[in-house]
């Protein structure tokens, strides 16, 4: 069969015989077919370490912020922010998370904890967005699994909202 290029002179550069339109072609050939011998990038990845666990929650939380502030039910915010972390250390680093565990999590626990990473940030970060029990409930499970719940000392305080950052103006690029 034809290439494509050849077959629609709409796909080549104008100007340029067909063949020139598309000189790399075999150099293409030679690129995919070592790519298929190689493992896929995913079987070659290290487990998420604590500052990439650390960043995805950040993103999975502002995530839920700006779904909240767009309208969006705050389940479904939750659950969209979930799966996207969950799917990212799935296919980045094979389910595997260094503080966490050195073998493999599976999916349930995977989407548990990206659940509750996404709560947890949306509580700090937007807590007006999150529903008034959720907030309860997240302040109360925190509070007891704070390093001094265990030792008898009272709970922390709830946290005061922060006002809303302003943002840093970009530097001029070069």
């Amino acid at each position: 069969m034809e290439p494509a290029f050849r077959r629609n002179p709409r796909l080549h550069l104008p100007g340029l015989p067909f063949r020139a339109a598309a000189p790399g072609l075999p150099f293409l050939r030679v690129l995919l077919a070592a790519a298929c011998l190689v493992p896929a990038g995913s079987a070659l990845a290290a487990p998420a370490t604590q500052a990439e666990m650390e960043t995805y929650t950040s993103l999975a939380a502002l995530n839920v912020c700006i779904a909240r502030a767009s309208g969006v039910e705050f389940e479904q915010a939750v659950g969209v922010a979930a799966e996207t972390i969950t799917r990212w250390i799935q296919d980045t680093h094979q389910s595997a998370i260094a503080p966490v565990s050195a073998s493999p999590l599976s999916l349930e626990d995977l989407r548990r904890g990206a659940v509750n990473a996404a709560v947890i940030g949306a509580v700090e970060i937007c807590p007006d967005q999150v529903p008034p029990q959720v907030l309860r409930d997240v302040r109360q499970a925190v509070q007891s699994s704070a390093p001094g719940a265990a030792a008898g000392q009272p709970p922390l305080p709830p946290p005061s909202p922060q006002p809303a950052a302003t943002p840093t103006p970009k530097p001029p690029r070069r």
